[in-house]
């Protein structure tokens, strides 16, 4: 069956370690995608603002989004679906994490509408590196006085800790009404329960009437595991964790530094993955 959508995670995906990708190659795939009504998606945790300003060099406009891991879906201006964590939720959370995990000193980052947010304790280098993530990034004093929508509460773990053993630990206590996913760079993100990638090409499925069956991704992570699942040809990159190899069928051509992702949609839309 012919594909009429391919999505792509970015960090660790698309994008090299340095942030950037094949722009002439990307946008000469793009041409050709658009000429037999291929839809190009990017599914990420990253926040929709982000999104667009990686894509900036081939016009950002040319792409459908799946941002914050699925809790936010959009297509040109119209918001297709959002999926918002209450403040009851986040404070659920917030009081675990102070009561359980406070000597673990873990960063806490909320994603919303209007940008990031940080503790107003957080340092100067802390939010640099939170700025490599999050265009737009708000010191407080108290999460729960945040007047925004809130898609994301995020925990970032130092490199010592086992991200997988956190997940695990947050489905077991929160799993009945929120969802949580390790999201690359030692992070575990929060979302509302049922919010994940696929859930945003569920609905993409819906309003384009495109089949799973007719869906490539690619991925690299957990967050991207039910995507992945959901398509009918997923790739996973050969710099993916082992854990994520033996739940993927395909690998791609090469790995996000070696043009992985682009190569690969090449030879998808040459045929070489036509049953």
């Amino acid at each position: 069956m012919a594909i009429k959508l391919i999505a792509t995670d970015m960090d660790g995906t698309l994008l090299r370690d340095d942030k950037t990708f094949d722009y002439d190659k990307f946008e000469t795939l793009l041409d050709l995608m658009d000429e037999r009504g291929i839809t190009m998606v990017a599914a990420s945790g990253n926040q929709l603002k982000q999104l667009k300003a990686y894509f900036a060099p081939v016009n950002p406009e040319r792409l459908t989004y799946i941002s914050d891991n699925g809790a936010l879906v959009t297509r040109g201006d119209e918001v297709l679906g959002e999926a918002v964590l209450t403040k009851a939720q986040i404070a659920r959370v917030l009081k675990w994490n102070s009561e359980t995990k406070a000597h673990m000193e873990n960063l806490i980052v909320l994603s919303g509408h209007e940008g990031a947010y940080v503790s107003n304790h957080a340092t100067a280098e802390i939010i640099m590196g939170v700025r490599e993530f999050y265009p737009s990034v708000h010191q407080v004093e108290k999460f729960l006085d945040i007047d925004d929508e809130i898609f994301r509460l995020s925990l970032v773990w130092p490199p010592e800790v086992d991200v997988q053993k956190q997940v695990r630990e947050l489905r077991d206590i929160f799993g009945s009404e929120l969802h949580a996913t390790g999201s690359g760079f030692g992070s575990v993100d929060i979302l509302s329960h049922g919010t994940n990638k696929r859930r945003g090409l569920e609905e993409l499925s819906r309003r384009l009437h495109i089949q799973p069956s007719e869906m490539a991704a690619f991925g690299d992570n957990g967050n991207d595991l039910e995507m992945l699942r959901y398509v009918g040809l997923p790739f996973v990159m050969p710099n993916a964790e082992d854990f994520m190899k033996v739940r993927v069928d395909n690998i791609a051509l090469n790995d996000n530094n070696h043009n992985g992702v682009v190569d690969t949609i090449e030879a998808i839309l040459a045929g070489a993955y036509d049953n």
